[in-house]
């Protein structure tokens, strides 16, 4: 095998594995669940839903600050791959809600954490709009309904500023 071959398969391999990232390069109406999970790998959740369809969650947290969504028919075939973590479903959680169909519509957090002092669970979703990096936090109370949900910019994974060599 030649350097140039080698070096073409080599970013042949890299651009396969950037594609199967967000699951692009399946298709709907022909992939099949099998081909969902070889391709984006194990879910870190799977819901079945009353209608027979399967919700498989793909977390990319908290480096990637993504989840992803694939909705498998009950014929075990692919019927759609959507993001959900997104500025319209962030905005759709409301206090009242449930914790399940929080669950639902984001996927699972990336920690769950218990807060003694407010006697609430509170998860934790990194997330962006394309290089801002946000937060949410979604506030619980012991019956598993929405208290408070706060969103806002990352500060803590902000670079750190000021002259070189400085200590923040």
């Amino acid at each position: 095998m030649t350097t140039r071959t080698a070096i073409t398969l080599a970013v042949l391999v890299l651009m396969a594995g950037c594609a199967s990232f967000d699951g692009r390069n399946l298709v709907p109406g022909k992939s099949t669940r099998a081909e969902v999970e070889a391709t984006m790998g194990r879910p870190a959740e799977v819901l079945a839903r009353p209608n027979g369809d399967t919700r498989l969650y793909f977390s990319r947290l908290p480096m990637g600050r993504e989840i992803y969504v694939a909705t498998v028919g009950n014929d075990g075939v692919l019927r759609g791959i959507d993001r959900t973590l997104t500025r319209k479903n962030i905005a759709g959680i409301k206090e009242g809600m449930n914790a399940a169909d929080v669950r639902e519509a984001l996927g699972p957090p990336y920690r769950s954490v218990y807060m003694k002092l407010i006697d609430r669970d509170v998860w934790e979703y990194p997330w962006r709009i394309v290089e801002d990096r946000r937060i949410l936090w979604v506030q619980f109370s012991r019956d598993a309904i929405v208290q408070e949900v706060i969103e806002m910019h990352d500060f803590e994974s902000d670079p750190p500023s000021g002259p070189p060599g400085s200590k923040p």
